[in-house]
């Protein structure tokens, strides 16, 4: 079963959404801002950018989708997203395929799996379409550029400020992570713990628990450990769905404004209770902004500014300036605070 398609030609003629079955891919982002863009009339012409995330009707992606759409913009060509309705590993191969068929200039793609698809890009790239990953990378291979939203560092360290600001540098603190096994929240309470080890000697940690990336295991979760500690002062919640459920929790009980809560979340989830006070700061990266920079990647790619090697640099807009990394990786930045003077700006 496939999603829909959605075509907008930036900067040229109004929006146009196209609802069909199967995918038509293929628009253009042209080169008008970057260095060495020409606005789209010469050089090889317009630049076409098709949006692939995981799936559609997904608030997260629907964001990053309107931060590349706002960037074509800029640079003065067209753009459309396609996609799935439900993601799958192989899921996105018909899209990248048509896309390829189409004419496409280049691919941005949030990759279900990072093998299941490279085929299908390999494809695509001997057809010239320039492919950048964001968000869940493919193999380095199957890729011009990876736009990566932020570092296990800057995820963890970003955590880490925001607990010991709101509970004074002082203090037991404990760990709601999602499943026991998870890769990246495991490198990410490593490094915390490095972090406050190194940096905050006055806050305890006194227990990392799971919730399994499950609600009511992460309620429930949370209000054993209030109970197990009475003088616990924060939770540091590096999962969206054990921050909400911990949130939620804490939201109608006793502990509301005395146990710091902070995390990784989406806006649309703790908006209620950023505004009323259950929760003062969390983190996550800008989907917006990483949609923004993945477009101008691509757009200097088609246009011949960079090739993707590492020590390359391009413009992007009001980000500024980029430089490749290792791997053919660009990092967006450090994670992206929200708060009761912001939160109201974003919606996913």
């Amino acid at each position: 079963m496939f999603g829909f398609t959605r075509t907008r030609r930036a900067g040229v003629v109004a929006a146009i959404a196209v609802g069909a079955t199967l995918v038509i891919s293929g628009c253009t982002a042209g080169g008008g801002n970057a260095p060495g863009g020409d606005g789209g009339d010469g050089d090889g012409g317009d630049v076409s950018i098709t949006m692939l995330p995981k799936n559609l009707g997904n608030p997260y992606f629907d964001t990053s989708s309107s931060g590349a759409e706002e960037a074509v913009e800029e640079f003065g060509g067209s753009f459309e997203e396609v996609g799935p309705s439900e993601a799958s590993p192989t899921s996105q191969v018909q899209y990248i395929q048509t896309a390829a068929q189409q004419g496409a200039s280049a691919l941005i793609v949030s990759a279900n799996d990072p093998e299941a698809i490279c085929d299908a890009l390999d494809e695509a790239r001997s057809a010239d379409v320039k492919v950048v990953t964001f968000d869940s990378d493919t193999n380095p291979e199957c890729r011009d550029l990876f736009i990566n939203q932020a570092t296990s560092e800057g995820i963890a360290k970003v955590q880490v400020d925001l607990i010991a600001e709101q509970i004074g540098d002082a203090g037991q603190i404990a760990v709601l992570s999602a499943s026991a096994n998870a890769t990246n929240q495991n490198a990410w309470i490593e490094l915390m713990e490095a972090e406050l080890a190194a940096s905050h000697p006055d806050i305890e940690l006194v227990e990392v628990v799971y919730g399994d990336d499950d609600d009511q295991t992460s309620f429930d979760k949370t209000a054993a450990l209030l109970q197990t500690y009475p003088d616990l002062k924060g939770i540091v919640s590096p999962t969206t769905v054990g921050i909400a459920a911990a949130a939620r929790y804490l939201s109608t009980s006793d502990f509301k404004g005395k146990v710091a809560l902070t995390g990784l979340g989406t806006p649309n989830q703790m908006r209620e209770y950023v505004e009323d006070g259950t929760v003062t700061a969390f983190a996550l990266w800008n989907p917006a902004d990483l949609g923004y920079l993945a477009a101008f990647a691509a757009q200097a790619l088609v246009s011949g500014d960079i090739t993707g090697a590492e020590g390359d640099s391009f413009e992007a807009g009001k980000l500024g300036s980029y430089e490749v990394g290792a791997d053919g990786a660009v990092l967006l930045g450090d994670p992206y605070v929200f708060d009761a003077e912001n939160i109201g700006d974003f919606d996913f």
